[in-house]
């Protein structure tokens, strides 16, 4: 990891713990449409970035439809629904709304893109009796419970095939979900890790988020990180570096090295949340 993805990590990570609070307050930058608008872009031949400066959504676009990972929520989700219709494409198209975990950033758009998309909205069990109870940060509207996304679980769209895996931690139910991405017809493989934010409490969610990151490390041949959160990723930084790619120049988003350190940075970071919470035992 280059010393400026490894600040971008720090930088995320702090931006993680400190939602409880600052999520919290409604009428923060976070959720100033204007503020938080970035013009939607193409990372690789199917797939696209259509999320805000904070946190991420992106499209995966197949022969049968759209697939749409996290709805983003409140105004925020017109940066999605603007993006997709801006890079050429229609939201009426959507037919599965993957959502990541059940926090307001990710699923408080989902309600809407089903009733004005006709989505399916998927998620693990975990996360959709979550929807049941009380909001941890904010409240927002509660999508129609749809499909329940197993571990090892897949859905198939037109030629493409995503692979569900339960990685709890971030919530109890965190979706992460692998599937191939193209760079001029090459496939690569990737994976949406769908929570790696450390603002949780506890010892058993604590181990949960170190038993789902080794999971994740005994993943083989990952090469393409697809963060939900703009940070974990450096997406921005990797946009500017794929506008300036030369011809046969390798994709900065392909950095297999990138996902092993990355991995590596959040289980050291929960090694130790995993010590102060034993000691606040």
């Amino acid at each position: 990891m280059t010393k400026t993805l490894r600040l971008a990590f720090i930088s995320a990570l702090i931006g993680w713990i400190g939602l409880s609070s600052a999520s919290a307050q409604e009428n923060s930058p976070r959720d100033d449409p204007k503020f938080q608008r970035v013009e939607p872009f193409q990372v690789f031949d199917n797939l696209y970035y259509v999320g805000a400066k904070w946190v991420s959504a992106w499209v995966l676009e197949t022969d049968q439809g759209l697939i749409l990972f996290d709805s983003l929520y409140g105004e925020l989700t017109d940066i999605a629904i603007d993006g997709i219709r801006d890079l050429g494409m229609d939201p009426d198209d959507i037919r599965y709304l993957i959502v990541s975990h059940a926090h307001f950033d990710h699923i408080g758009g989902a309600r809407r893109i089903q009733d004005e998309f006709g989505a399916v909205v998927v998620m693990t069990e975990e996360d959709w009796q979550m929807t049941d109870e009380p909001a941890i940060y904010r409240e927002y509207p509660k999508p129609i419970r749809h499909l329940t996304a197993t571990h090892g679980g897949t859905l198939n769209l037109g030629r493409e095939k995503l692979t569900f895996m339960k990685t709890p931690g971030h919530t109890p139910g965190v979706l992460s979900t692998s599937f191939t991405v193209y760079d001029n017809g090459y496939p690569h493989a990737a994976v949406m890790f769908g929570g790696a934010g450390l603002n949780f409490e506890g010892v058993e969610r604590t181990q949960m988020y170190l038993d789902s990151i080794a999971f994740l490390r005994s993943l083989d041949g990952v090469e393409v990180n697809i963060p939900n959160h703009e940070g974990s990723g450096a997406v921005f930084e990797r946009l500017e570096a794929l506008s300036t790619r030369e011809k046969d120049e390798p994709h900065p988003f392909v950095d297999p090295e990138g996902w092993t350190n990355w991995l590596e940075e959040l289980e050291a970071a929960a090694q130790e949340k995993m010590i102060e919470e034993r000691a606040n035992r």
